[in-house]
């Protein structure tokens, strides 16, 4: 088992997070996951990372078929934003992009979540591979990594 998985599985028990691991197959975009995972597009949770001039690091949770709006992400994140390279990323929450958790960051970011993501019984997010997912209840979720709920899509 990966590090990165075995992290999302710790970090899973630790909050009491009821939520199921799987490994449908391959994950690394929304459309893949869904595909994978048999639900709607906007059931999978992307993970968009993005460092703002701060430095500080960024995680907007996504419903999958909605765009990041930069603009309206730098204005919830109340700086400037750029998408954070895939070193940074790895470097900050211990995942490589295209498996990058809610939960189970090595430091923790700051997280906002899509308001979408709540029009649904269960969602389905990375846990920590290209290949696996973790199916949970949007509002368990949202809970479980503090995300904030905010309009940041187009």
């Amino acid at each position: 088992m990966s590090k990165s998985l075995a992290r999302v599985r710790a970090a899973i028990a630790e909050i009491g997070l009821d939520a199921e691991v799987l490994n449908p197959g391959p994950s690394r975009t929304a459309e893949e996951a869904a595909a994978a995972c048999g639900c709607a597009l906007d059931q999978i949770v992307k993970s968009l990372i993005f460092q703002g001039q701060s430095g500080r690091i960024y995680l907007f949770l996504t419903a999958g078929g909605n765009r990041l709006d930069p603009g309206r992400a730098a204005q919830v994140a109340g700086e400037a934003l750029e998408r954070a390279d895939a070193n940074t990323v790895r470097a900050v929450t211990g995942f490589a992009i295209g498996g990058v958790a809610p939960i189970g960051h090595l430091t923790a970011p700051a997280i906002f979540a899509d308001p979408r993501l709540r029009a649904f019984d269960e969602v389905f997010a990375a846990a920590g591979t290209p290949n696996h997912v973790f199916r949970v209840a949007p509002d368990a979720l949202l809970a479980a990594c503090g995300a904030t709920e905010a309009a940041f899509t187009a």
